[in-house]
């Protein structure tokens, strides 16, 4: 099924309502759900809260609360995992990345076990807790790691369907999502597919793929402010990170001027790095990036305030993308001036 046929499911007319909160609170309650149906699911928890009148209280023997203690939460989600059970382990993802990076990379990713790293308050949606919850680095990490499959929902209601799909995909799988509730992008659901895309906007002119709830949300408005200056902009919804939809990635490359990518991580190492890899192996184009560029913020405010100071915004998105269409009608005349 293509990006584009993915669109066309019918609308489920209770989408909107049921899938209007933060995206974390969906989880919970998809997870919930789940374990209900399967006793192979459980839910190991790092002492995160939110789980105790849900989970805890209904499925006691599938919940286990290891405490603050975040390399225990992987050693102990490998063991299960490696017994026949299904182990979701929640955490954020500041510290799922950097201070248990060793259990994640050899009990979990290297020994290829199928825990599920469910990684709330992703980028800088705990910006309020200051540069010890920023997670900007995460994602560059996490492509490093054998056997892992790395997916961005771009709101609450694709939390629910990637969740889903995560269950009983083979292999570890680590979902990253932010703490706060962010605008819907989808609304309505879809046949989501893990190493896939979804195209939110035809456009001819240039691609915008984003991946996050805000950095989406931002390709969307950046579009809609294009188009009044007559600019055709393809957005496409980059759910997961590894692997990328390559297809997706070369369509656009040959298709558009380039490509512009938007993330709430560095520009290093993250979505911007490795749609540039793939490119550049296959289809040459250009790439400008829109991300944090020194990965690291020393201040504490909330998370659009931080995005604006590190650079990621709907205005950011416009100015790249009107510099690489005047780059690439530098390079070849034949294409449109804007």
């Amino acid at each position: 099924m293509t990006a584009a046929e993915q669109r066309t499911v019918p609308v489920d007319e209770s989408w909107q309502e049921l899938y209007a909160g933060a995206a974390r609170d969906v989880y919970r309650r998809t997870l919930l759900e789940l374990a209900h149906g399967d006793d192979r699911i459980f839910c190991v928890d790092s002492d995160t809260g939110g789980f105790e009148d849900g989970f805890a209280a209904e499925l006691p023997a599938q919940y286990v609360n290891v405490g603050i203690a975040e390399a225990n939460l992987f050693g102990m989600s490998a063991g299960l995992a490696a017994a026949g059970l299904i182990p979701f382990a929640h955490t954020m993802s500041a510290f799922a990345t950097t201070r248990a990076c060793e259990q994640l990379k050899l009990d979990v990713a290297g020994n290829n076990l199928p825990v599920r790293v469910v990684a709330t308050h992703g980028g800088l949606s705990a910006g309020h807790y200051g540069p010890s919850h920023h997670a900007l680095q995460d994602l560059a990490i996490l492509r490093t790691l054998p056997h892992l499959t790395v997916l961005v929902p771009a709101d609450a209601g694709e939390t629910a369907l990637a969740v889903r799909a995560a269950a009983h995909h083979p292999g570890p799988v680590y979902i990253r999502l932010g703490r706060n509730a962010t605008p819907q992008v989808h609304r309505e659901p879809y046949d989501f597919c893990i190493g896939t895309s979804v195209q939110l906007a035809d456009g001819d002119d240039v691609t915008v793929v984003a991946t996050g709830p805000l950095p989406v949300h931002y390709a969307l408005v950046a579009r809609d402010f294009l188009a009044t200056r007559g600019v055709s902009a393809r957005v496409v919804n980059m759910h997961t990170i590894k692997p990328l939809d390559r297809a997706a990635l070369l369509r656009a490359a040959r298709e558009t001027a380039g490509i512009v990518t938007v993330e709430d991580h560095v520009v290093v190492g993250g979505l911007g790095g490795a749609v540039s890899e793939v490119v550049t192996a296959e289809h040459p184009c250009r790439v400008h990036r829109v991300g944090v560029a020194e990965g690291y913020l020393d201040t504490v405010g909330n998370e659009r305030e931080l995005l604006q100071d590190g650079g990621v915004t709907a205005d950011r998105v416009v100015a790249e993308t009107l510099t690489l269409l005047e780059s690439a009608r530098t390079d070849n005349p034949n294409t449109r001036r804007r």
